[in-house]
């Protein structure tokens, strides 16, 4: 009987189980003995009513975790077998790897946690990091079981994952007996008929971050088409929303097929079908004609955007007239009435009135030119009036969560959505665009961002 306090091979001191585990399976933090240091502690019973499979997927997963050498994967230290005697009576098999301390995501989940868009794209883009180095490996090596339980969020603020229990290290094979492994929910079809691929993987991290985002097993939201139904539960962007689509695709020609490819998807924002980035408005080819003056190196990008009076002359002009015309009557009732009890108040705001008529006009023609400067690390937005920054906003480009065209009749702005755990911003470069223009400094600005 394994319990705290019982000493494994006169190397490993049991200390209390971790999680919940499948029947004949028993996961423990331990204390390496030699070392002093915590280690977490895979065993299995192996009892009459396992079946070889399962010995198999063990044996598998200790092969496999010795072979492979990244940061965000536990690195594997030892596996051993104990006899009856020392297992109570059934023989046991432990796999020993590195202990991460921190948190699972299913366990964050079940405290009530919220994970915001920008905790949510740096949990994706860390998971791809790792199935990155795993399926370009020789042969490839699918994890086929990523889901919340599987995913550590480290005390170090980075995700691991752990518990390669599904590994598959060869590429899948048709017409031969096969094990089915996965979680339903986070499985894609495919894998169930034993043919996990590269994009089987990308399947089940996109349906984790969809219960991140909504809180809900994917097994429990609905489904049309056979595509589950999320975005109207996550406060999130369109992009992401798109992105999460495509992960979880049900046919395999729909999905990304490399962890690579859904990794540059997501930075890029480069994904068919919302409302959206650059890439779905367009992609133009050289510069269209533009008052736009821009200019670009390694190490910094500027962008100066013309007043709205160089770039919309007869819509300022008609939108200030209209201005004038709505006030004109009360300043004609100032000028031709007999106000004597007004006095002095009501004298005053004639020439008040017509200063705020011609103020507001003069800084919607000349005031609402932008000055634009991105470097490696920040972005800086001054609003200027006759070269003169009156406005400045200011962020990080390690927040930048997308840049997004929006189109309104015959022009087009574009703003950059930036945040953090707490809270998303929006900064609005440009209005008044047309549609080519928003779409080629849009995509000017992502392909420099990109480079960075």
């Amino acid at each position: 009987m394994l319990e705290p306090g019982k000493i494994l091979q006169e190397r490993y001191q049991l200390q209390q189980r971790l999680g919940r585990t499948a029947a004949g399976h028993q996961t423990w933090l331990a204390v390496d003995l030699e070392s002093q240091e915590q280690v977490t502690l895979k065993m299995l019973a192996f009892s009459p009513e396992m079946q070889w499979e399962e010995l198999k997927l063990f044996e598998r997963e200790a092969q496999v975790l010795q072979a492979l050498n990244h940061p965000r994967i536990p690195c594997y230290r030892d596996y051993f077998s104990l006899e009856r005697e020392a297992g109570a009576g059934l023989p046991w098999f432990g796999l020993v790897q590195d202990y991460i301390p921190g948190f699972s995501l299913q366990e964050l989940l079940e405290k009530g946690q919220d994970f915001s868009e920008k905790k949510v794209r740096k949990i994706a883009t860390e998971v791809l990091e790792i199935l990155i180095y795993l399926h370009e490996l020789s042969p490839p090596v699918l994890h086929r079981d990523i889901k919340p339980s599987n995913l550590i969020w480290g005390e170090d603020g980075h995700v691991y994952l752990v518990d390669f229990g599904a590994v598959q290290a060869q590429a899948a094979v048709t017409g031969v007996t096969f094990t089915v492994v996965g979680t339903s929910g986070y499985a894609p079809l495919e894998q169930f008929w034993g043919r996990a691929v590269p994009a089987s993987d990308l399947y089940a991290l996109g349906a984790t971050l969809i219960h991140l985002l909504t809180g809900v097993t994917p097994a429990d939201l609905p489904q049309k088409d056979s595509r589950i139904q999320f975005s109207d539960r996550a406060s999130v962007s369109p992009s992401l929303v798109s992105w999460i689509e495509k992960m979880t695709e049900i046919g395999l020609e729909k999905r990304f097929s490399e962890a690579r490819d859904a990794l540059a998807a997501l930075k890029s924002g480069n994904i068919q079908g919302a409302n959206l980035q650059i890439e779905t408005v367009r992609k133009i080819a050289k510069r269209p004609p533009s008052r736009i003056q821009f200019s670009k190196s390694a190490t910094e990008l500027n962008i100066k955007i013309p007043s709205t009076l160089v770039r919309e002359p007869f819509s300022v002009v008609f939108r200030g007239i209209l201005f004038l015309l709505l006030f004109s009557p009360i300043i004609l009732v100032f000028f031709f009435l007999d106000l004597r009890e007004i006095l002095l108040s009501g004298i005053l705001i004639v020439p008040l009135g017509l200063f705020t008529i011609i103020g507001s006009l003069l800084v919607h023609s000349f005031g609402n030119g932008n000055k634009i400067t991105f470097n490696r690390n920040y972005f800086k937005l001054e609003h200027q009036i006759f070269g003169w920054s009156y406005f400045q906003q200011t962020g990080k480009i390690s927040e930048i969560l997308g840049i997004f065209i929006n189109t309104l009749g015959m022009s087009s702005k574009i703003r950059i959505s930036s945040g953090n755990d707490r809270r998303t911003y929006f900064y609005v470069l440009a209005t008044g665009l047309k549609d080519v223009e928003a779409a080629w400094l849009a995509q000017e600005i992502q392909d420099w961002l990109d480079l960075r």
